[in-house]
């Protein structure tokens, strides 16, 4: 980077992996970065790498990041020239873009124009048509009344897609297969529409049965210039949100990926385009070479790493240039795409429980390292992860010769990754890379709901309940032999005669098991549920205090482990983190005591509504507390009934696995009195 007017102080208007990621490029230009933060992101590391870091705000993003007179201020206050605004929050505000300029400071981005027509679907349709660009057959103008819209929906045709004009994320989007579903449906997007975006406007279009979502990168200086950098697949996706994206896409020709591109060019010459920008598409999958304008992503795209491996172009510097007003230095004959890359994102959230939000402290994290393999991420051991943001922790990106070589090193590099803390998708998105369509690269964006229920979780079984009570056994022996000497302080089972085994039942969800551990432990035997000892070992990899090798059997693999304490410990393989416990056994219930079920909250979030008094009588099923995190609500219905005991009151701020109220079992003789009043 060597133009003459660069800045000198850049401030991000953004926090997580993408604050990070654009810091780590301001470094390398030797450019000076500024970090804001709120309350809730006082320790991430976007603070803690840039050069200045300023506090914008307590926690939630209406009073800090979405704050456009403080970040303003702060930009100010440390001398920043320029703000680069990442994606989401203020990224494509156009008042902020106005705002910047009034203040004197460069956004690194389009015009507020820009961001104002291509933000509003209806306009940005009308806008690209008019330079030839398809569009989805349907029918977009501002003001359509529901009158209008029922009036052209036989035009277009069943299946058709109900949308909202302003926002995004799937929000306000309705399937309608038949005319009888026309009206609730239109008034459902509309409520939909208003609460989420403040605007109510919807429009119509074909829905394509087996759509691919294929979107296009393109970079326009300030003097002319607009170039494509060829596209990217993001049809896979869950509730309308990108979880695998690649580059190229394996749909497409070369004739097919230039008609793409040139669209995409048009697109941004119809706005008079500046930055980069992302066009994005939609194909019939059967009919690659028909695609449709969707809309325009005026600002960065989560997914941009992969078209950075595939060009050898780094796009926040080319964005810096483009904002300090220096011209493409490359033409279109000069984008050359090299490989294949493919990119997960790592989410803090549970596929398995129906993908609720996770978050927590974060105990330790094992990144991926290797030929073809790019990490960028937020996350780093201790740290605090918030219910307040996005979940996305983390981008796991392989670049590989060809796609096949790109996938395989991407499951390999998940297979490589762990958090330990709290669960996250990475076993998700590596069982997502293996289906057989997508290692055909036969892709749309339904797949996912449909083979969701086929995806099987790993569950813990003889070899992980093994493991585990062979990493807990090595390290009582070895807090054992720091102890005091003497018979009493000794914990390997030694008496008179032949040693005793060490027993431990452990507990991993839902799943149990007896272990018992012989022998010293150097040598240890092993023995699950009574079965007869077998042989194993443990090896500790030089130089490395989480990983373990462990043969039992004659079996080897190579594990990631964290003890917590003496009685739990966390086995990450495959993608997969396995919590083992030793379990308690509660003597009031061994001694027939009746138990009282609790409600714990599935994820971290906020009590936003509790249904019953403390101190009521409930039926099994019947809801008790509603708890939010992320736009997500999880209503608790109680599994029991009896008399409720409320531990949380509405508004308060609850852990994952928090009790949140108990029930005391209704005894026969209360039941009839409740259902006798």
């Amino acid at each position: 980077m060597t133009d003459t007017n660069m800045f000198h102080t850049v401030l991000i208007a953004n926090r997580g992996e993408i604050a990070c990621r654009i810091i780590q490029t301001l470094r390398g230009a030797g450019i000076r970065s500024v970090a804001v933060y709120s309350d809730a992101d006082a320790g991430s590391r976007h603070v803690a790498l840039a050069d200045v870091a300023v506090r914008i705000g307590p926690a939630p993003a209406a009073q800090s990041y979405l704050n456009i007179d403080a970040v303003l201020d702060a930009a100010r206050a440390t001398g920043a020239q320029a703000i680069h605004p990442g994606y989401g929050f203020l990224a494509e505000n156009a008042a902020f873009a106005e705002a910047c300029e009034e203040a004197g400071i460069v956004f690194i981005g389009p015009t507020a124009a820009a961001i104002r027509t291509m933000g509003d679907k209806i306009t940005a349709k009308l806008a690209v048509s008019a330079r030839g660009v398809p569009t989805v057959p349907g029918i977009a103008r501002p003001g359509l009344t529901d009158a209008e819209l029922i009036d052209a929906a036989g035009g277009i045709g069943y299946p058709l897609l109900i949308k909202p004009s302003a926002g995004g994320g799937g929000k306000g989007m309705h399937v309608v297969t038949a005319p009888a579903e026309l009206d609730d449906a239109i008034a459902a997007a509309r409520r939909e529409a208003a609460a989420s975006f403040g605007d109510d406007a919807l429009f119509l279009e074909r829905y394509l049965t087996t759509p691919r979502h294929i979107e296009v990168q393109i970079l326009a200086d300030a003097h002319g210039n607009v170039v494509h950098l060829g596209e990217r697949e993001c049809s896979l996706q869950r509730r309308h949100q990108k979880v695998i994206e690649e580059a190229p896409s394996p749909l497409l020709d070369e004739a097919t990926r230039a008609a793409i591109g040139a669209a995409a060019c048009e697109t941004a010459r119809s706005v008079d385009y500046r930055g980069a920008g992302t066009v994005e598409f939609i194909v019939e999958a059967a009919a690659p070479d028909q695609f449709f304008f969707m809309e325009m992503n005026t600002r960065l795209q989560v997914e941009h790493p992969v078209t950075e491996q595939v060009t050898g172009l780094d796009l926040v510097e080319q964005q810096l240039l483009i904002a300090a007003g220096a011209p493409l230095c490359f033409a279109q004959e000069d984008v050359v795409l090299h490989g294949h890359s493919i990119e997960a994102r790592v989410y803090a959230e549970d596929p398995a429980a129906g993908f609720l939000p996770t978050g927590g402290r974060v105990q330790r994290v094992i990144h991926p390292e290797g030929e073809g393999i790019r990490v960028d991420t937020a996350i780093a051991d201790g740290l605090d992860v918030s219910i307040d943001y996005d979940p996305m922790l983390a981008k796991i990106i392989a670049h590989g010769a060809d796609r096949a070589e790109a996938r395989r090193r991407l499951v390999r590099a998940l297979d490589d990754t762990a958090v330990f803390g709290f669960p996250t998708n990475v076993e998700f998105v590596r069982a997502l890379l293996e289906l057989p369509e997508v290692v055909a690269g036969d892709l749309d964006t339904d797949l996912i709901a449909r083979r969701f229920d086929g995806i099987a979780f790993a569950q813990a079984g003889a070899r992980e309940f093994a493991e585990a009570a062979l990493l807990l056994d090595a390290a009582a022996s070895a807090e054992s032999a720091g102890a005091p000497s003497g018979p009493w302080a000794r914990r390997d089972g030694w008496r008179l005669g032949a040693s005793a085994p060490r027993r431990y039942p452990l507990v991993c969800g839902e799943r149990r098991a007896e272990v018992s551990v012989s022998g010293s432990g150097s040598s240890p035997a092993v023995a699950i549920d009574g079965s007869a000892p077998v042989a194993a070992a443990i090896r500790v990899d030089d130089g490395d205090d989480l990983h373990r090798t462990i043969m039992i059997d004659g079996s080897v693999r190579t594990v990631a482990a964290l003890r917590s304490g003496s009685d739990r410990v966390a086995i990450a393989h495959g993608g997969a983190v396995f919590d083992v416990s030793v379990e308690r056994v509660s003597h009031a219930a061994a001694d027939g005591a009746q138990s009282q079920p609790h409600l714990d909250s599935p994820m971290p979030g906020t009590v936003v509504l509790v249904h019953v008094a403390d101190g009521a009588h409930v039926a099994e099923g019947d809801p008790v507390l509603v708890v939010e995190a992320m736009k997500m609500e999880h209503v608790l219905r109680a599994g029991v009934a009896g008399r409720v005991a409320l531990h949380v009151a509405q508004g308060e701020t609850v852990a994952r696995g928090q009790t949140l109220a108990a029930i005391t079992p209704a005894t026969g003789s209360e039941t009839a009195i409740e259902e006798a009043s």
